[in-house]
């Protein structure tokens, strides 16, 4: 990896570390949050036998499409959806938010030790076995054609290619994508977690230990950073006030 692992147990920890690791980084830097610290970074769709992914889809649309409005018009804007609401995908959500995170870090699993892991994506793109158009600029479905042999189509369609997972910039169709300021990865065929690809420069994390979770959920919550701010629908709110959160 980029760097060797640091351990985290304290809002003021991570911030002087990644005060001190991003520095001299002028780039997007993304960051996921895992429970567990041993969990790879790979989608749960790749690391599984599930259903095809197509399947998969229109299961989702069968249903899904009544608590929608506006409705999404193209595959791939489903598959953000489906990833926020459990589907099995070829996605991964990371934040833009460092915050975020690390609450994800620590909000689960509280006899695990967790991980934060913090991502260059133009540096993980450029690992990639194509050139993008523009290797400066992250892609988009809308605009990038390279990007079009990750849509749900092609991938249904032609079986044969393999390539490296990339990252790219979605549509926040969501209120929840909205406050996460969400950003996704996205495999193709070639079954390699992101924290193997290529020569591992693009990505480093942070080590939390279980005894300091709780320390750092109740710092987060001093800034600001709750359950409700992350997920704004009616089931966080019953679950504050219910005592689950």
């Amino acid at each position: 990896m980029r760097q060797d692992d640091k351990i985290v147990r304290s809002i003021s920890d991570f911030v002087n570390y990644l005060a001190e690791d991003t520095k001299d980084i002028k780039a997007p830097i993304w960051y996921r949050g895992h429970a567990i610290k041993d969990w790879e970074l790979s989608p749960l769709l790749i690391r599984k036998k599930f259903d095809s992914e197509m399947n998969l889809l229109k299961k989702f649309k069968q249903d899904a499409t009544l608590f929608l409005n506006p409705r999404p018009t193209a595959q791939y804007e489903w598959l953000f959806i489906m990833r926020h609401y459990g589907v099995p995908t070829r996605l991964l959500d990371w934040s833009e938010n460092p915050l975020a995170g690390l609450y994800f870090t620590i909000n689960e699993h509280p006899n695990d030790d967790g991980a934060l892991w913090v991502l260059l994506p133009l540096e993980l793109n450029k690992e990639g076995n194509r050139v993008l158009e523009d290797p400066e600029h992250l892609p988009s479905f809308e605009e990038d054609e390279f990007m079009q042999s990750y849509s749900p189509e092609k991938y249904n369609q032609e079986k044969m290619t393999e390539m490296l997972p990339i990252a790219f910039m979605a549509p926040r169709n969501t209120s929840r994508m909205q406050a996460q300021l969400s950003v996704f990865t996205i495999h193709h065929r070639q079954k390699i977690s992101i924290e193997e690809v290529g020569i591992k420069k693009h990505i480093w994390r942070y080590c939390i230990p279980k005894d300091s979770k709780e320390r750092i959920k109740n710092e987060l919550g001093l800034l600001g950073i709750t359950k409700f701010q992350l997920f704004p629908e009616l089931q966080s709110i019953g679950e504050i006030i219910g005592g689950k959160q």
